[in-house]
């Protein structure tokens, strides 16, 4: 069974729109053995930072495998719970929201003064 899935197995991450199946490297294949070696499935909060770095660069390379492409004969290595987080884009500051009436108020403010 170790040799199945260190040969051909795939990884399957839960998402909200249904399980998604990832073909590792052999390298990784084997990492991920050891990652998963006492669970089958694990929550991304309880990797560590290099386990979740790793994951995420795996999920960046787009090695997707399609269900029924050699998927439901692959040995399992292991099952996420989510995706793993992608890194956040660096978005700029929001502006603080002030309430309705405050806006209201400026533009009756400017509508008096013209």
């Amino acid at each position: 069974m170790w040799l199945e899935k260190l040969s051909s197995g795939v990884l399957r991450v839960v998402t909200p729109v249904g399980p998604r199946y990832l073909r590792p490297s052999l390298l990784q294949r084997l990492y991920l053995l050891w990652v998963f070696r006492n669970f089958q499935t694990l929550p991304v909060k309880v990797l560590s930072s290099y386990q979740q770095r790793m994951l995420e660069s795996l999920w960046a390379e787009n090695k997707f495998v399609a269900f029924g492409v050699g998927v439901e004969d692959a040995p399992l290595l292991g099952t996420l719970e989510q995706r793993p987080a992608a890194p956040a884009a660096t978005l700029p500051p929001r502006r603080p929201s002030g309430s309705v009436s405050d806006s209201v108020a400026a533009l009756a403010a400017d509508a008096r003064q013209q």
